[in-house]
């Protein structure tokens, strides 16, 4: 299946062991992870400011994360969706992408439930979606 992960997914995966980090190996393992320069450039500037990581420590996550994933390049939605224009670019990604969902713990994304046919699930909750997708529940 074709997914985005959001930033914050791949923050939680790099800074602590559970769900996230687990999420992420199998994604990348068993699916087609799909992200955009955008995503990328969130991830290394929230690694650097929030999290205070060494910009060569900042910079290898980046790369690894670009090293799993094929990169789209969105364009600009018609309009806002999201109170934040940032989710915007999120959406946008998923769509250029052709993705069957986005999995985020974004909690404006989170409300939408669905954009353009793409399902936005929180991390917890991917292991039942893929299982139903799949018939196996």
């Amino acid at each position: 299946m074709r997914l985005v992960l959001d930033t914050n997914v791949f923050i939680a995966a790099f800074v602590a062991r559970g769900v996230c980090h687990d999420l992420l190996e199998h994604c990348e393992r068993s699916h087609h992870v799909v992200g955009s320069e955008f995503i990328l450039g969130e991830l290394e500037s929230k690694l650097l400011q929030k999290f205070k990581v060494p910009p060569e420590k900042a910079a290898a996550a980046v790369a690894l994360v670009r090293s799993h994933m094929e990169l789209v390049q969105p364009a600009a939605l018609d309009g806002p969706v999201c109170r934040d224009p940032d989710d915007d670019w999120v959406l946008a990604t998923a769509l250029a992408g052709g993705c069957e969902c986005i999995i985020t713990g974004d909690k404006d994304l989170l409300a939408l439930g669905t954009f353009a046919g793409i399902r936005i699930l929180p991390p917890g909750s991917f292991w039942t979606y893929e299982s139903a997708r799949r018939g196996l529940t």
